[in-house]
């Protein structure tokens, strides 16, 4: 089966990418799982894998150092839109993060970046609105199942490339 391409679009700063390195490991109507190498590798970051939520408007990532140690989860807040004629989903960043690191601490992030854009008119009142709705269901869930669970389609696909 022939994935579509995945793009990620970003309005700070304004640039749309082709996610041409991604390795796509499940696509069905609720989810994609990847694996993926990091566009600028940094100390705690050179690789990992992401769950796309597309119906909950977020993705999770599980982010490893140039070590192969966990570092985090990250979840960015996301809009999703499909282009059939370039048989492509583009996935925009809706600024709004939230980070998750091994000792439970959970860190959200990028808010003053949201209302920037929203101020910039690089977003629009629906966007910004659905950001932070997605925001709000994230952090609903990471407190009601916990971040374990959110994460197991990454885990399972983990399970079966070391299988």
């Amino acid at each position: 089966m022939a994935y579509p391409s995945l793009y990620r679009e970003r309005f700070i700063p304004k640039e749309c990418s082709l996610l041409k390195d991604d390795t796509i490991l499940r696509w069905d109507e609720d989810l994609i799982v990847t694996s993926w190498e990091a566009f600028h590798k940094k100390p705690y970051l050179s690789h990992g894998y992401s769950c796309y939520y597309l119906k909950k408007g977020f993705k999770i990532s599980k982010f490893y150092d140039p070590n192969n140690n966990f570092h985090c989860w990250y979840c960015d807040i996301v809009n999703y839109r499909f282009d059939q004629e370039q048989n492509a989903l583009f996935v925009s960043d809706l600024l709004a993060d939230v980070a998750i690191f091994p000792s439970g601490k959970v860190k959200v992030l990028d808010l003053d970046e949201l209302v920037e854009a929203h101020n910039k008119n690089l977003i629009d009142t629906v966007l910004l609105k659905k950001s932070l709705l997605s925001l709000n269901r994230l952090l609903d869930d990471i407190d009601k199942i916990g971040i374990e669970k959110i994460a197991e389609p990454i885990e399972n696909a983990i399970k079966g490339i070391n299988q």
